[in-house]
């Protein structure tokens, strides 16, 4: 391994010691209305998006609560000494991709069939120091 290829992953892992993600993969709702919920915490403190997530009235953000507890999990098991209120974590990145499609067919009048397109998506959330 060469000295460059070594800095640069040397420099890798040490961003990556302080970042922590979670993922979340073929979750039953669409991505449009999951991202609709992903985009009013994108930035926000960690315990200030829990609070939003926790009143917010869209059926996605129950699963985007889970998975944020799950992503500040991850950052307490990299960091162990380390306070997560002292932290200051920030929701550093949060991306919402298309899933698995399921698709059905519904009946329609005079023997057509019109497509249902059952959609799914796969969140990902990063978390860093602020």
């Amino acid at each position: 391994m060469g000295a460059r290829k070594r800095e640069m992953a040397d420099r890798i892992k040490e961003e990556r010691k302080t970042t922590a993600f979670a993922k979340l993969n073929n979750e039953p709702s669409s991505p449009r209305k999951m991202r609709l919920v992903a985009d009013i915490i994108r930035g926000k403190e960690v315990f200030l998006a829990l609070n939003i997530l926790k009143f917010t009235r869209k059926h996605a953000a129950l699963p985007m609560e889970k998975l944020l507890r799950s992503a500040i999990s991850n950052w307490q098991a990299k960091n162990a000494s380390a306070d997560v209120a002292e932290a200051n974590l920030v929701v550093k990145d949060i991306r919402v991709d298309g899933g698995r499609t399921l698709k059905r067919i519904s009946p329609a009048p005079q023997g057509r069939a019109h497509k249902i397109r059952k959609r799914s998506n796969h969140v990902t959330i990063i978390l860093d120091k602020k």
